[in-house]
């Protein structure tokens, strides 16, 4: 790269941060968000009021957040048994109704909380009356055209990554395996997560789901070691399609590597997920934001190639990605700042002029 590409290239870097200190100050000024989530916790059978006031304070976290995030938010569990539909009948009302939505740049978190079940071969989140299985899940949510993320905070509930993950989905399980069947502490510590500032590892002022993720992930780990236990749950996020699901133990920051138990890269996606976006993402309108994230994905994965192009060769592909995604921000910045016309009052017409007397002709003169 010669010096006056570099030189591009750097000025295209400050551009970019006016247009981000731009965005910022039209947003701190606008407080009408474009990004606006739907979260529908569902919370399970709690057993007993112990675990049912714990469910209960999980929840109230996650209300918080997505009220912070704008988003909105919908619940299934907490209320009276319905006579006339079980929970799991309710729920595939529920998911329908969002899926018939036309808000489709809108993402959907799902959140299950409680207990799970595997019997070896089946996983199960066990509701008030019928249990969900992973399998129904994804069936009903066959054709959404919203992202999705589906969080499973319960135990044994890593089968539900095979089974839901694919395009446009990040995945969630608070274990490794089915056969890891003790009550799942990760949700607490998720829970907490989401809406703290404390999980942002990159310091963009907003928490990724990957980072809530990591830092829940971390907090289990150190619940097990300070009571001298063996941990008996290990954490996993999906969001490549393939099924497999990566460790908090395979990532170097908010960067992954690839998972020498699985062999999975998972994070790129997830990172791209957050629930009380900050004031740029508050700001920044869909159709743009999609783009933006696809040409971050590339320059992601372009990242991980660089030690198998050559110099010249790696800079040639990252430069049209950072131009474009530049490109993009200037744009949001432009849809933003562009000037509404006053509307003025319209004048009323003036009166039509009286008609003039009509004059009588003159008799023509006599020679």
């Amino acid at each position: 790269m010669g010096p006056a590409t570099l030189e591009g290239v750097a000025v295209r870097g400050l551009l970019l941060l006016s247009m981000l200190c731009l965005l910022v100050g039209r947003a701190e000024a606008n407080g009408d968000a474009t990004y606006r989530a739907t979260v529908l916790l569902v919370v399970g059978a709690p057993g007993t009021e112990e675990y049912e006031r714990m469910f209960q304070e999980w929840t109230d976290r996650w209300r918080e957040a997505a009220e912070r995030g704008r988003a909105e938010f919908l619940t299934l569990g907490l209320e009276p048994v319905d006579a006339d539909a079980t929970d799991l009948e309710r729920l595939e009302g529920m998911i329908r109704q969002i899926a018939a939505d036309e808000n489709v740049h809108r993402p959907l978190w799902i959140v299950l909380i409680g207990h799970g079940t595997f019997d070896g071969r089946s996983a199960r989140f066990n509701l008030r009356g019928p249990d969900l299985l992973p399998e129904k899940l994804n069936v009903w949510l066959t054709g959404m055209r919203r992202e999705t993320a589906i969080v499973n905070c319960t135990a044994a509930s890593a089968p539900f990554i095979a089974a839901l993950s694919g395009p446009d989905r990040v995945v969630v399980a608070a274990t490794k395996s089915g056969f890891e069947i003790n009550f799942a502490r990760f949700g607490e510590y998720l829970s907490q997560a989401i809406g703290s500032l404390e999980s942002d590892l990159d310091k963009d002022g907003q928490v990724s789901l990957l980072e809530a993720f990591l830092r829940a992930s971390r907090q289990t780990q150190e619940f097990y070691e300070s009571d001298g236990r063996l941990a008996t749950e290990h954490a996993l996020i999906d969001d490549d399609g393939d099924g497999l699901g990566t460790r908090a133990a395979a990532f170097e920051g908010v960067r992954p590597t690839r998972d020498s138990e699985t062999g999975a890269i998972d994070g790129y996606r997830a990172h791209q997920w957050h629930l009380i976006p900050n004031e740029i993402e508050q700001q920044f309108p869909p159709e743009l934001r999609r783009r933006r994230d696809e040409l971050e994905l590339q320059v992601f994965r372009l990242r991980d190639r660089k030690s198998e192009l050559g110099e010249a060769e790696y800079y040639a592909e990252l430069e049209p990605l950072l131009i474009e995604i530049a490109e993009l921000y200037e744009q949001a910045a432009a849809i933003d700042e562009a000037p509404q016309l006053p509307q003025l009052p319209v004048p009323e017409a003036p009166p039509l002029p009286e008609p003039l007397p009509r004059s009588e002709p003159r008799p023509a003169a006599v020679p």
